[in-house]
C-alpha cells in the first residue's frame, strides 16, 4: 500500500484536531481485589467478571503503600573498571598533597609514639600476669577481674597501634 502525501498531511490535521479537543473527564474503571494464593488487585475486569471471581471493588477504602528497602550499595570492588578522571579544576595540587601527607604522618607518628609509651606502662603494670594485690582487693576474684581488665587492656592497645602503623604504611614515603 503506497501512501500519498496529501494523504499523510491529512491525517496530520485530523490528528492535531483530536488532540486539540476539550478532555471529557472519564471516571476512572473500578479497582478490584481478587482472591487467590497471590492476591490480585486490577482493574481490567468488568463487574460480571469480578463478581464471578469473587472480588470486590476497593472504591473508597484507604490504600496503604508500603515503601521497599533500597537497593544495597554496590562494594567497592564492583565498581567499573575504567575509572573517570578527575576535571583538572578538582585536582589537588601536587605541593599541597605533599603538605596534607606530610602532616598526616607527623600527627599518625605522635599517636603512635603515645599508644606505645601508653602499652609499655600497661605492661608494667601488668607484671607479666601478676600484678601487685592493691588494698581493696581482699576478695580474690576482684584481683582476677582486674588482671583480665588489664589483659584487655593491653590487647587492645596493641591493636591500636597495628592500626595506627597500617595508616602510616599507606601514606607515600
Amino acid at each position: 500500500m503506497r501512501v500519498r502525501a496529501w494523504q499523510i498531511g491529512g491525517l496530520a490535521v485530523g490528528l492535531g484536531a483530536a488532540l486539540a479537543a476539550p478532555v471529557q473527564a472519564q471516571s476512572p474503571a473500578p479497582v478490584y481485589r481478587c482472591p487467590g494464593p497471590p492476591v490480585e488487585y486490577t482493574d481490567a475486569l468488568t463487574a460480571q467478571q469480578a463478581r464471578d471471581r469473587g472480588c470486590r471493588s476497593i472504591e473508597g477504602t484507604p490504600i496503604t503503600i508500603i515503601q521497599g528497602r533500597p537497593p544495597a550499595p554496590r562494594p567497592a570492588s564492583a565498581a567499573p573498571a575504567t575509572a573517570v578522571p578527575r576535571p583538572p579544576e578538582a585536582r589537588v595540587d601536587p605541593g599541597a598533597q605533599r603538605v596534607r601527607d606530610n602532616d598526616s604522618r607527623r600527627i599518625l607518628e605522635g599517636e603512635l609514639r603515645r599508644e606505645e609509651e601508653r602499652l609499655a606502662e600497661l605492661r608494667k603494670e601488668y607484671n607479666n600476669g601478676e600484678p601487685e594485690r592493691q588494698g581493696n582487693e581482699r576478695n580474690y576474684q576482684k584481683y582476677l577481674d582486674r588482671v583480665a581488665d588489664m589483659k584487655s587492656s593491653i590487647a587492645r592497645k596493641e591493636g591500636d597501634i597495628a592500626a595506627i602503623k597500617r595508616e602510616l604504611a599507606k601514606l607515600p614515603p
